[in-house]
C-alpha cells in the first residue's frame, strides 16, 4: 500500500510539473508572438504614418491575415483610390473591433472575465487613453467631429439572433475629456410617443452619430421588437422613429441610415436595408445572405460590411450585385480628409 501511495504521489507530481511546464511554454509562446507582432507594427510605422498623414482618403480596419497569425486582429490602414483599397499596412494594437474618424481611433480590445479595454488612439495611432467597459466587445462608432465615441457590448450571450437571451449596453464616451457620458439604458430617457420605455428586458445597441455634434441614432429592443431611436446627447433624451431597425449607420450626407432588418424569426434572418430619413422609405439591398454586421458607408452610394473574414461592398440603391472589396479584413472605417 505504501509503494502504491508513493507511486501515486510521484505520478501526481509529474503531472503537476508537466502542467506547469506547459503553462510556462504557452505564456512564453504568447509573449514571443506579441513581441513579434509589435516589431512588425514598429517596422511598418513610417509607411502607416504616410497613409494617415497623406491628406488622402484611406480605410482603417482590422486585419485578419492568417498568413501572418502573429498580426491577426491588428489595427491596419490602406490608401483608398477610385479602384479600391491599396496595400494593407499594420498601424496599431490588436483589437476585436475598430473604428477611426476625424483623427481619432477606437480599439475594442480583447475582453477579460467581465470587462474589456477601449483604447483611444490619436491621428498617428498612438494610444491616448483607455476606458474600461463591462461585457464583451461588439460595435463601435465615432462622431464626424471626433468628439463622441459609441461602444456596444454584450453583457450576456454572444448573439443578436436570440431575442430574450442576450443583454447589451450602449455607452457614449467623451473622447475630448476622457469621461463616460453615460449608458443609454441607465442615463438617458427614451420615449415611444409620450410613453417612456422602461421595460425590464430593454436593450440598446448600434450607436451612430450625426454631424451636428449632438444627434445620435441607435437601436432599442424590448418585448421581442426593435426600434430606431434618435436622440440628443446634451438633453440625454431619445425617441423612437421607425420599427425593425438594428445597428444603424448614418450616411456621409446625413440623409439615410443603413441597417439590418429582421425578415425572419427563430432563428432571426436579416437583410441589409437603407432608410430615407425624410420619407421613411425603405430600400432592401441586393445582398441576400443573412449577415450580422453594422454596415459602414464607403461613400453616399455604397456600403461595406463583413462576411466571414472578408469585407464586401453593395450599392445603396438596391441595384447591382455585392462585390468583395477587401480580403482578410473586417470592421472597416472609411476616412475622407
Amino acid at each position: 500500500m505504501r509503494s502504491r501511495a508513493l507511486v501515486f504521489v510521484a505520478l501526481s507530481l509529474t503531472c503537476v510539473i508537466a502542467a506547469a511546464a506547459f503553462a510556462v511554454t504557452a505564456v512564453r509562446g504568447a509573449n514571443e508572438k506579441e513581441a513579434k507582432s509589435e516589431r512588425a507594427v514598429a517596422a511598418a510605422r513610417p509607411q502607416a504614418e504616410s497613409v494617415l498623414e497623406s491628406g488622402q482618403p484611406f480605410v482603417a480596419f482590422r486585419t485578419l491575415d492568417r498568413k501572418h497569425p502573429a498580426n491577426y486582429g491588428r489595427f491596419a490602414v490602406a490608401p483608398l483610390t477610385a479602384e479600391g483599397p491599396g496595400e494593407p499596412v499594420l498601424a496599431g494594437p490588436s483589437c476585436e473591433r475598430v473604428t477611426f474618424r476625424a483623427g481619432t481611433g477606437l480599439c475594442l480590445a480583447r475582453a477579460g472575465a467581465t470587462t474589456f479595454p477601449v483604447i483611444q488612439l490619436d491621428a498617428k495611432m498612438h494610444e491616448v487613453r483607455r476606458f474600461t467597459v463591462a461585457g464583451v466587445p461588439s460595435r463601435s462608432r465615432i462622431s464626424p467631429d471626433g468628439r463622441w465615441g459609441g461602444v456596444t457590448a454584450f453583457l450576456t450571450g454572444h448573439s443578436y439572433a436570440q431575442p430574450g437571451q442576450f443583454s447589451t449596453a450602449a455607452t457614449i464616451l467623451d473622447l475630448q475629456t476622457g469621461e463616460v457620458v453615460g449608458d443609454l439604458e441607465k442615463d438617458f430617457q427614451v420615449y415611444d410617443g409620450d410613453k417612456r420605455i422602461n421595460h425590464r428586458d430593454r436593450n440598446y445597441w448600434g450607436l451612430t452619430f450625426a454631424d451636428d455634434g449632438d444627434t445620435f441614432y441607435a437601436t432599442v429592443a424590448h418585448s421581442n421588437k426593435t426600434w430606431l431611436i434618435r436622440g440628443s446627447i446634451k438633453a440625454r433624451r431619445a425617441e423612437t422613429i421607425h420599427e425593425n431597425v438594428e445597428c444603424p449607420s448614418l450616411s456621409p450626407d446625413g440623409t439615410r441610415l443603413g441597417y439590418k432588418k429582421a425578415v425572419g424569426k427563430n432563428p432571426t434572418i436579416w437583410r441589409f436595408s437603407v432608410l430615407d430619413l425624410e420619407t421613411m422609405q425603405e430600400t432592401q439591398l441586393s445582398e441576400l445572405r443573412p449577415l450580422d454586421d453594422q454596415v459602414e458607408w464607403l461613400d453616399d452610394e455604397h456600403l461595406l460590411y463583413r462576411e466571414g473574414e472578408t469585407t464586401w461592398m453593395v450599392s445603396a440603391d438596391g441595384s447591382g450585385e455585392p462585390v468583395q472589396w477587401l480580403t482578410a479584413a473586417d470592421s472597416p472605417a472609411v476616412v475622407r480628409p
